[in-house]
């Protein structure tokens, strides 16, 4: 079944998300909370995965960092996959973990030569103990860093060139990342390879105290700019599996399905235009 619009799924929404019958929608979850072997989390996301698509947008497995992933996370997350069988199974562009130091974060990093080559084994180690490929998501930034080897677009077309891998693309991360960096979305947009792309992302951000810099906070209403700019990538690419996410101060389940109906009736229009033409 080709998947629509979906929803990030919150555990406060189990029973509303259960609930949802022959709309098409589909959830998405991070799949840390939920690498165990049973309990009452597992067993919601299992109820909801028997009646609806489920995608896993995973947070923690350092694909940038300067070490193989982590064995153990790798094969949890496979017993989760073979589970639920997901639909959609995500990454970031980004690391977390470096030498024996963790962060709590998704970490930016220079793109340069050793970055690709190191990204890219990664990328692969992991889809080959996964058995599938993965979409890689864009990531978000707050200030210039120096000594790039690569446009961003460009670093993304050679992993996914050398890794066979997908791309997520966050809407919502382009338009924070173009104003914090003075940087056309558009262009950015138009730079990312469409056949590659396999999932999107829409999500709400914040302004910091001072006004000048958008924070990627995910607890907001998707802004008119980031609407705007998800028209411009479909316009391009087609419809394409889009979600809507919010992770902070979460409102009714019914504020986060009308969000949702907006994206489904932009890809049917999309759909609608391309059976047209």
């Amino acid at each position: 079944m080709a998947l629509g619009a979906g929803l990030g799924l919150k555990p406060q929404h189990y029973e509303d998300a259960y609930a949802v019958v022959g709309d098409g929608t589909w959830f998405e979850v991070h799949p840390e909370n939920y690498l165990v072997d049973g309990g009452p989390r597992l067993t919601w996301l299992e109820a909801i995965r028997a009646r609806h698509p489920l995608s896993l947008h995973g947070v923690s497995l350092s694909l940038a960092a300067d070490r193989d992933p982590d064995v153990v996370h790798l094969q949890r997350l496979k017993a989760l996959i073979e589970r639920v069988e997901p639909a959609l199974v995500s990454e970031h562009l980004a690391w977390s973990a470096w030498g024996d130091h963790y962060h709590p974060d998704l970490l930016p990093f220079p793109r340069t030569q050793d970055a690709l080559v190191r990204v890219a084994a990664n990328i692969s180690r992991s889809q080959d103990t996964l058995g599938r490929r993965i979409a890689i998501e864009n990531p978000t930034h707050y200030l210039t860093i120096e000594g790039h080897d690569w446009s961003e677009g460009d670093f993304l077309r050679e992993i996914v060139r050398r890794t066979g891998c997908g791309l997520l693309v966050d809407v919502n991360n382009v338009f924070v990342s173009a104003h914090n960096l003075s940087i056309d979305p558009v262009a950015y947009l138009n730079a990312i390879p469409s056949d590659a792309v396999m999932e999107i992302h829409l999500a709400g951000h914040s302004v910091d105290t001072n006004g000048a810099l958008l924070i990627d906070s995910h607890d907001a209403a998707i802004a008119d700019g980031v609407w705007r700019l998800y028209q411009c990538l479909i316009d391009r690419i087609g419809p394409c599996p889009t979600l809507i996410e919010r992770d902070g101060k979460v409102p009714a389940f019914d504020v986060l399905l009308h969000e949702r109906q907006r994206a489904q009736s932009l890809l049917d229009h999309g759909v609608s235009m391309e059976a047209m033409a």
